[in-house]
Formats: structure tokens, sequence, C-alpha cells
């Protein structure tokens, strides 16, 4: 480390240097403020301020310096507006308020969690510097976009912590955190596509609206484009493309999903999925530049990802797939786990994807067997949906749509047959 090249009266020098660049930062953004009170050098001060209250609070044992400090700080700049207040009317409690955690990311500097002091500081800069973009998207939301962020603080923050952390039932497959767990995840990847379909909006062109509403549900956006391509025939075109990069996008939350599970799964399950999603990718492609999909997007509804009763809806889905898959892998070995995984698959592919991985965790199945259910259960469920596609959209929609549909099947079928043994 740099601190052990140091004289030793200056091994303390580095943190010092990182709160000034903190400081610095922060101040910077401030300056090109002109109401603001505090710029470039105060803050840069504030946060040398804060490692140096910090620093003789250690040495003196009196802890209470630190507090004293806040509170000269907070009180400095409050008394700056309160002296001369801004003509345009701003109370300045924005920058109050950034001086103040300017000073407590001094003090962590002190305490030597320089990374985490630097990410609070670089996104505390993030915050000041791009007001207009975040009121410009807290005005966008509506009532029912706040319900939605309510409710997954309830699913995650509440309720998770509150649940028990043990299995129950048979095999003791039945853990409700981990359940609820993983309720949390697949709420927090579908909120996150459903936010940014309501930020950019409907009309950013095709191939947005798919990847976005294939982020949210896949599903959905197949049933959705289908019905307006029955009702629209111009929409036809439009409605192909979108569907299949909506179930492309189905291959990445996969990826997702596996990744923040398990690594050892995800090294081996990643170049299939890449390969399917290069295909696929290709397909459409193809489809946009020769069907040449044109007009203006349908409004896309889509139901609220983290309601409770959905919420329930998935954990109850996915409890009774993990049960089954533990007892028929148990019973029949691996050729249980995939009559689950072709069944569950035609209607939910993350239900199945989430026990497999679960089997695989507690050594339940090796890797091979898991990648062979998850890419059964997709395929599966691509079948279900090129099935929805010919049902409600007609034959002619349906041969392109299953087209897209065979490239993504295509590709995975390449990366699982090259997968080294």
């Amino acid at each position: 480390m740099i601190a052990d090249l140091l004289p030793p009266d200056l091994e303390f020098l580095p943190r010092y240097v990182a709160a000034l660049a903190i400081g610095l930062l922060m101040g910077l953004e401030r300056e090109r403020n002109p109401a603001a009170k505090a710029g470039l050098r105060t803050f840069a001060l504030t946060a040398l301020f804060g490692v140096l209250a910090a620093h003789l609070a250690e040495r003196t044992g009196s802890t209470w310096l630190i507090a004293a400090g806040l509170l000269l700080a907070g009180s400095m700049i409050i008394a700056a507006y309160l002296r001369q207040p801004v003509e345009s009317g701003d109370p300045g409690t924005t920058t109050v308020s950034a001086v103040l955690v300017c000073y407590g990311l001094g003090v962590l500097c002190w305490l030597n969690e320089l990374q985490l002091a630097a990410m609070l500081g670089i996104g505390s800069t993030v915050l000041l510097y791009f007001k207009a973009e975040l009121r410009g998207i807290s005005q966008t939301l509506t009532r029912r976009d706040l319900i939605s962020i309510l409710q997954f603080a309830v699913l995650s923050l509440i309720v998770l912590p509150l649940l028990p952390n043990q299995g129950f039932g048979p095999y003791g497959a039945l853990n409700p955190h981990q359940i609820w767990w993983m309720v949390v995840l697949i709420s927090g990847i579908s909120l996150a596509g459903y936010a940014a379909l309501r930020i950019v909006g409907q009309n950013r062109g095709t191939v947005l609206i798919g990847l976005l509403g294939g982020l949210v549900s896949s599903t959905a956006t197949t049933l959705s484009f289908s019905r307006h391509a029955r009702d629209n025939e111009t929409m036809e075109r439009l409605a192909i493309v979108v569907i299949v990069l909506a179930n492309l996008v189905v291959l990445a939350r996969l990826a997702v999903l596996v990744g923040v599970l398990s690594g050892t799964m995800f090294a081996k399950l990643a170049p299939i999925l890449a390969a399917g999603l290069l295909t696929g990718a290709l397909a459409a492609w193809y489809g946009l530049h020769k069907l040449k999909p044109s007009g203006e997007a349908p409004e896309l509804s889509l139901a609220n990802p983290t309601e409770i009763r959905t919420a329930v809806s998935f954990g109850l889905l996915y409890a009774l797939v993990l049960l089954a898959s533990t007892w028929l892998s148990d019973m029949a070995g691996p050729g249980g786990l995939y009559a689950v995984a072709a069944a569950s698959g035609l209607t939910d592919v993350d239900a199945i994807t989430l026990s497999t991985l679960r089997l695989f965790n507690i050594h339940g199945i090796d890797a091979d067997d898991a990648v062979f259910a998850i890419l059964l259960a997709f395929v599966a469920n691509l079948l279900f949906k090129s099935g929805l596609v010919w049902g409600i959209g007609g034959r002619r929609m349906a041969r392109h749509v299953i087209a897209g549909m065979g490239a993504i099947a295509a590709g995975l079928l390449i990366g699982w047959l090259l997968m080294p043994v």
C-alpha cells in the first residue's frame, strides 16, 4: 500500500488526500450553481475538516469532537443562507445537506473506508448534477408507479427479514426466507424493466419496446402484440420483431439470475446463453431489415410486477416447482427433473431456473443436469409462446415468429453441443 512507503509521520496522508479529492469533486458540481453558498473551496475544506476532526477525536479520546464538527459545519452553511438569502428564493437545503454529507465522508476517510467514501462521494455528486433529470423523472411517475416502488420496498425490507431461514416440509426443501428472496430478485428485475419502460416512454422504437417489454414480462408482451397484430394488420411486422426481441431478453434475464445465485453455473451456462443471444440477435436484425416494421408502437399494457398478489403467486409457484423438482429428482433421477422443467417451463422459466439452481447449490444435481433442465425449460417456453402467436395472431405471423424463436433455440443447441464435457 502507498501508506507503507511513506514516513511514519505521514502514514495517514492518503486518508486526507482521499477526503480532499471527494470534497473537490462535490464542490466542483456546486461551483457551477450560482445559487449555492458553498463551492469548490468550501467543500474541499469541509471534507478535510471531517477527516481532521475524526483524527483529533481518536488521538485525544474525545469522540464528541466529531459531533461538534458536524454541528459547526451545518451551522456555518445555514448561517450563510440566513445572512444573505438567495434572490431566487432557493432555501439552500440541498447545499446544506451536501456539506453535511461531505463532512461525514471526510470522517469515513479517517476510518479508512476509502472505497466506500469514494463511492458515496461519486453517488452524491451524481444526485447533485442530475437535478433537472431527476425532477423530470419524478414528474412522469404516476400513483401506480409509486405504489410499485413502495410494494417492492415492503417485499424486500419488511417481509423478507421476518421469514424464518430454515427448511420445512419434505426433504427440507421449503425455506420461506430463501423462497421469498427469489420473489424479491424476480420482482426487482421486472420492476427495473417496468420503471425503464415508464421513464423512456413506449414510443421510442421497436427495438427498445421489445427489450424492455421482455425484461418486464415476455409472456405479456407476446400476448399483447399478438392481439394488436390480429386487430390491425399494419402492426403485424412490428409485432413480430417486438415478440422475438422480448423472448430474446429472457436469456439475458436468465444470465443475471444464474450470475447472482451461482458463479459456478454461470461459468458453465454463460457461453451457451451467449450463443443463443447471438443467433437470436442476428434473427432480430434480419427481421428489422427484411420486414421493415413501421408505425407507432401501441400501448403495452403490463401489470405491476410488484403487486402482493403477483409476488405471492410466484412464490407459491416457485415453492411448488422446487418441491416437485426435489421429489422427482430423488425418485427418478435427472429424468424427473427434466419432466418438471418441460412442464413448468411452458408458462414460467424463472421458477424452474431458480429451483434448479437451488438443487445444484445444495448438491442435489450435477452441473450438466442443471444446464440441460434450464435449457429444456426455456425451449418449452419458446414452443408455448409460438403456439400463442399462432392461435392469436394467425399462421402468417406465427411463421415469422417461429423462425426467430427457432434461431434462438438453434444457438442454444449449438452452444450446448460445444459445451466442454
